[in-house]
């Protein structure tokens, strides 16, 4: 993040850093605010339940399968699923896909680095030997170009490390449901407090991922490669995924001479938070999978709340989309007080002043967002 120093009493973004000291969020509380987030999240939580365990599926049962025709049905490939899938009557685990090659390609974090380790490359061989054994072609393949297979199984690793992500997640959005349901949820702080309890609680949980080939276990990432939940899957997807993102095709140029897209990554500003929701239900606009899978599982309360715009449900994809954005906003609120380098209701002047220049870095960067946009 950059560290010019915004003057909170003159910049038009500082009264985000006073009411985030000051105990509030990115988004203001408001019943309907607090409607919206909550229950595009219980909805969220049911898709990523349905993504992690897919993710997983792949990533342990699809180990270095080139062409996995089948890997969308978690083993069980039947007739009548068949034609669900064909017919679009599915979940779209195609934008899991989508989240997981943003965060891979972006990078980030003590996974990539492992992932580009000696450890990782030794920790592969074994696995991808076993698994090409009989397969006299690949074989041949990998040793005119050795460092293909290697990267697939860095894939793998992706899929894997982004499901155990999407797990904990999934888990904290339904609770947060089921809290709400009994009132003990009741304002936007305590969504985020929520959340920013449950990214605490989960920060420590080690990242690992083994396949079984041919009954023998092999480990990709051991447990004493030292990858945790926070530092390790959390914060790259934050980066990759909520503000960095990739360019929707059809909605700029991706001609170099153009120049429409930026050829530095930490410039891009395609994530998450960054998005306008119109373009949502357009063809290769990744976003409109995930709001068409979350359409799916919307609460009634939610539901009516839509129905009760001015467009009723046809910009329903786009309604849910900007109730996605303000649910992410107050994420990454969590994220935010998270990982500051002082409580941020600290007393202490040094200690403010530490923290005042970690949020100024954090309200350079959604200068540009949709945050003022949520705001109005």
């Amino acid at each position: 993040m950059t560290s010019t120093r915004l003057k909170s009493s003159t910049h038009p973004m500082s009264k985000y850093i006073q009411h985030l000291i000051s105990g509030g969020a990115l988004l203001p509380d408001t019943p309907d605010n607090l409607l919206e987030v909550v229950g595009i999240l219980k909805s969220y939580g049911v898709v990523l339940d349905a993504y992690y365990k897919n993710l997983i599926y792949i990533a342990d049962h699809q180990f270095l399968e080139l062409f996995p025709f089948f890997k969308y049905f978690n083993g069980e490939v039947t007739l009548d699923k068949l034609l669900h899938h064909w017919g679009h009557d599915r979940i779209n685990f195609e934008y899991a896909e989508y989240c997981m090659k943003t965060m891979m390609w972006h990078g980030g974090g003590g996974l990539d680095d492992y992932l580009d380790s000696e450890e990782f490359f030794e920790r592969s061989q074994p696995a991808i030997q076993a698994k090409i054994k009989n397969n006299f072609p690949i074989r041949a393949l990998s040793s005119i170009f050795p460092e293909f297979l290697p990267e697939q199984v860095r894939q793998q690793a992706y899929y894997s490390a982004l499901g155990q992500f999407w797990d904990v997640m999934s888990e904290m959005f339904l609770t947060l449901s089921d809290k709400y349901d009994r009132q003990e949820i009741t304002s936007i702080p305590d969504v985020v407090q929520h959340i920013l309890d449950g990214l605490v609680a989960a920060a420590n949980t080690p990242i690992t991922y083994k396949v079984n080939i041919n009954h023998q276990e092999y480990e990709i990432i051991p447990e004493s490669a030292g990858l945790t939940f926070l530092k390790d899957t959390a914060v790259p997807y934050v980066e990759a995924v909520f503000f960095r993102g990739t360019p929707f095709p059809g909605t700029v140029s991706y001609n170099a001479q153009a120049q429409q897209i930026s050829p530095e990554l930490n410039r891009f500003e395609y994530g998450a938070l960054y998005a306008d929701p119109l373009p949502i239900g357009g063809a290769g606009i990744p976003p409109t999978l995930l709001m068409q899978d979350m359409r799916h599982y919307l609460p009634d309360y939610l539901h009516k709340f839509y129905s009760a715009t001015l467009r009723g449900e046809d910009d329903l994809r786009v309604q849910i989309c900007i109730s996605f954005q303000k649910s992410m906003f107050c994420v990454t609120t969590a994220a935010i007080l998270g990982l500051a380098p002082y409580p941020i209701n600290t007393t202490n002047s040094s200690q403010q002043q530490a923290n005042q220049v970690y949020l100024e870095g954090w309200l350079n960067r959604l200068a540009s967002s949709r945050l003022d946009t949520v705001n109005s």
